[in-house]
């Protein structure tokens, strides 16, 4: 089974695909890749499927319900998100003010509700995980941009996660039925990290994908030196909606307070 889809390359403008809703092998029932715009080049998001765009670099202008916003992003690891969400049919459009490239993540989804921009106004908090637990060796940052509490006619759950360089997050390793992908970016970009999907084991590079299927535990590293990124999406199921995590037992008492950890004697 492929879970994890190398970095795809093309350095020119368009929609590179990632992943493909009903593909062969390791089908999530997540539609994902990348979008390239240049400056001045239009994009129609109007589509069959609920789709949410989120901006990884650049400035756009957002065309949406007749009027016209103006957002950018220089930093992943510094600056919040910002996400156009929309159901099928929604009539929205983006146009690069500089070059621009943005992650796109569709799934099928018959219900209507209203289209949204996204940003640190009408997100949800974000979340110092893992802060003073386990001498902060899995300490992250999580920007959960939707799920079920701001979004309830959504099948999507959409996020980030700011993992510090030499530490774990998604951590410690969970599972949950619902699919999920990973796309990871790296700073500086030669960085790498691993992730875990149960017993194996995998190395990731900036630009790759991960494909996470039901049930899989799955947590992950960065290198020293390396701080990673992560978009993240959950595929709510049909008749089971994501919710939380179902941690695994062997390590579940790392979230204890005050859990003893060995410590070399001084």
């Amino acid at each position: 089974m492929t879970a994890l889809v190398r970095n795809p390359g093309g350095g020119g403008e368009g929609y590179i695909p990632v992943t493909r809703i009903g593909e062969p092998e390791a089908d999530t029932g997540i539609e994902f890749g990348i979008l390239k715009l240049g400056a001045g080049v239009r994009h129609d998001c109007t589509s069959p499927r609920e789709g949410a765009w989120v901006l990884l670099n650049g400035e756009l202008e957002v065309t949406l319900g007749g009027e016209r916003h103006r957002v950018g992003r220089e930093s992943l690891f510094d600056q919040p998100p910002v996400v156009l969400h929309l159901a099928r049919g929604t009539e929205a459009s983006l146009r690069g003010r500089i070059e621009s490239e943005l992650a796109v993540v569709q799934v099928e989804n018959p219900a209507g509700f209203a289209p949204m921009l996204f940003g640190p106004g009408n997100m949800l908090a974000d979340d110092h995980r893992g802060l003073g637990q386990l001498d902060d060796t899995a300490y992250r940052l999580v920007r959960t941009v939707f799920d079920l509490r701001n979004r309830p006619e959504s099948r999507l759950v959409l996020g980030e996660v700011v993992n510090l360089p030499g530490r774990w997050s998604s951590y410690p390793p969970h599972h949950h039925p619902q699919p999920e992908i990973y796309h990871y970016r790296f700073q500086p970009p030669q960085g790498y990290g691993h992730g875990e999907l149960g017993e194996e084991v995998v190395k990731i590079r900036h630009g790759d994908t991960l494909k996470i299927l039901a049930g899989r535990d799955h947590s992950q590293v960065a290198a020293p030196g390396y701080a990673m990124y992560y978009l993240w999406a959950i595929r709510h199921l049909p008749d089971n909606p994501y919710t939380t995590p179902e941690f695994t037992p062997a390590h579940r008492w790392v979230m204890e307070p005050g859990a003893a950890v060995w410590k070399p004697r001084a």
